[in-house]
């Protein structure tokens, strides 16, 4: 598959432009004035026109009836419904050019929204704060969506130009540049991509090709039909462009779940084929982590380098709802499936999912899962907070405002040390308190039914905050997303960056470089609130937890675990409420 298919290229003489635009009876292209393209096999369109540069900006004129950007556009200056502009990725003089990535144990993630990120909300704010992550033991920053999307502000999944970075964010360089700079810093870049839907305003495929979409519908809109050979090559090439002009060093898949898997071979798997070849010609370390509520196990791989069909690891949400299920009492929606969150966060820590087969109350009975037991600890991805698990709450409140801080503490000595991936939304490290609610910026009718929608979803859960609910088009409502960098040097921000860093510390020296070769062991939770669990490291050790996760005082052990204490001290006596020991068994 040729991922230089779609999108414009540069000649030595001007440039090749190329649209798949199968329905339609004629295109032109736009630049200074109209060129008619040439229609050739397959609905392609193409035209080679001498004399443009780089900064030429453009775009397709369908049947003399609409104008449109190029869908696989590399910058919109002047947002999706404008033209599309030429960009010369060769131009960009990397620093970093010894960087092959990291290996996947080494993956300390946190995940950040660059609009929220910093007062600025851009590509090159960030980067005064990358000191501040790889400080603290961050190995990898996860960027969420930055496919171009309609307006000035919007989590990144109503992306419709997969290709183009938003440009509220900056240019095309300045994303270089953060990139850049992270690697320099020894930080890998990820970013989350959408391949199961389009946003709702500014996606025009639709008119000219189709066949892009199937009849069936994803909670977001039309599905996306990848059995045709075209759509595949968009996407598989969206993400193989991503890994090479910009120098990602991994992509997580948003909720694969909403992709049919339609036709002999699997789309999941094309691409993850030809990541690896990438990986394999680059001799980069390149990761491949998917979000998928189907906990299919069979599609992963911890250590399977390059990827060769499956992928690194999964967003664990079964461990954050049993945690929150823990920590707050909650029992609303899909935490309803967790009554026991104790035993389920032994079950999540014993052998990764805690959904492995069983029957999920919460969608009607269905089976849920498979088993995941036999997979590296490494194959999970676990947090206590991520941008949904926030935002899709009615105020967009954090843990930080609902759940015990010590209680808070225990639930991340046990998650940083844990063989599994960590992972921390922007600003957990420091305990912020800042919102971050669900806001975009739509017009018209679409903005009215987003509202609208809001405010429904949250009638019934969340009926006592009523009116409360922030409205998801205003812009009092992302400016409160914007994190409180000032609460990191108060006393309690402070003290809890002080545990987070003393945590990943411990980690980065005593359990990741036994993370390879690591198996499940055992978990046990009892009903008085005592957990423990083990886990075989790759180099023979023991990783030995023993947790009190409970607001009263227990027994100290008859038998001490054995082992060299690494976290939480020797148990000299009884254990305290929301206490944590980790100990390393080297027999």
């Amino acid at each position: 598959m040729n991922e230089q298919q779609f999108g414009p290229r540069l000649t030595a003489d001007g440039a090749s432009f190329r649209l798949w635009a199968p329905a339609a009876r004629r295109v032109d292209l736009l630049l200074e004035q109209p060129h008619p393209m040439r229609r050739g096999e397959d609905g392609w369109y193409s035209a080679d026109i001498t004399g443009v540069r780089a900064g030429a900006r453009y775009k397709f004129r369908i049947d003399d009836e609409i104008d449109v950007p190029d869908p696989a556009s590399a910058f919109q200056p002047d947002d999706i419904m404008g033209p599309s502009e030429m960009i010369d990725h060769s131009s960009y003089r990397w620093r970093a050019l010894d960087w092959c990535g990291r290996p996947w144990q080494e993956a300390v993630l946190l995940e950040s929204h660059v609009g929220t990120f910093s007062p600025a909300g851009t590509y090159r704010a960030m980067i005064d704060r990358l000191d501040h992550l790889s400080a603290i033991g961050i190995t990898a920053l996860e960027l969420m969506p930055l496919a171009d999307f309609a307006g000035s502000r919007n989590w990144g999944y109503d992306g419709v130009l997969w290709y183009a970075p938003d440009g509220g964010y900056g240019r095309p360089d300045d994303l270089k540049a953060l990139i850049d700079e992270a690697h320099l810093r020894g930080l890998m870049v990820f970013l989350d991509v959408v391949y199961n839907h389009f946003g709702p305003e500014g996606n025009y495929l639709g008119r000219y090709a189709p066949t892009f979409f199937t009849e069936a519908q994803t909670p977001w809109g039309s599905a996306i039909d990848y059995r045709v050979r075209q759509v595949r090559a968009f996407a598989i090439g969206n993400a193989l462009y991503w890994l090479r002009e910009y120098r990602f060093d991994g992509l997580r898949l948003d909720a694969v779940h909403a992709i049919p898997e339609l036709g002999e071979i699997s789309m999941l798997h094309e691409l993850s084929r030809a990541v690896g070849d990438l990986a394999a010609e680059t001799g980069r370390h390149i990761h491949l982590v998917l979000e998928n509520d189907d906990n299919a196990a069979s599609l992963l791989d911890a250590e399977q380098d390059p990827p060769r069909g499956n992928y690194r690891a999964q967003w664990n949400d079964d461990y954050h709802h049993a945690w929150h299920v823990l920590l707050t009492g909650e029992s609303h929606g899909y935490y309803s499936d967790y009554p026991t969150p104790l035993r389920d966060i032994a079950r999540a820590l014993a052998s990764g999912f805690v959904y492995q087969g069983e029957a999920s109350a919460h969608r009607g009975g269905a089976l849920r899962g498979e088993p995941s037991g036999a997979l590296a600890p490494t194959a999970f991805v676990n947090f206590l907070q991520n941008h949904d698990q926030i935002g899709n709450r009615a105020l967009g409140d954090r843990l930080e405002s609902i759940a015990e801080p010590r209680a808070i503490e225990a639930a991340l000595a046990i998650t940083l040390l844990a063989p599994m991936v960590p992972m921390l939304f922007m600003g957990e490290e420091w305990g912020s308190k800042a919102p971050f609610p669900f806001f975009c910026d739509f017009d018209g009718d679409l903005a009215e039914a987003v509202r609208r929608g809001r405010r429904k979803e949250f009638a019934g859960a969340y009926a006592t905050h009523g009116d409360e609910v922030p409205d998801p088009l205003a812009s009092s409502t992302v400016k409160s997303a914007v994190l409180d960098w000032d609460a990191c040097g108060e006393a309690d921000g402070r003290r809890r960056l002080a545990l987070v860093r003393d945590l990943l510390a411990i980690r980065r020296h005593t359990v990741t470089p036994r993370l390879a070769g690591a198996a499940f062991g055992e978990a046990h939770a009892a009903d008085d609130g005592l957990l423990t669990a083990n886990w075989r490291l790759g180099d023979g050790a023991t990783l030995r937890l023993s947790a009190n996760l409970s607001n009263h005082e227990l027994a100290r052990p008859e038998i001490e675990p054995a082992g060299t204490p690494i976290w939480g001290g020797e148990i000299a006596g009884p254990l305290p409420p929301w206490s944590v020991f980790w100990r390393l068994d080297q027999r």
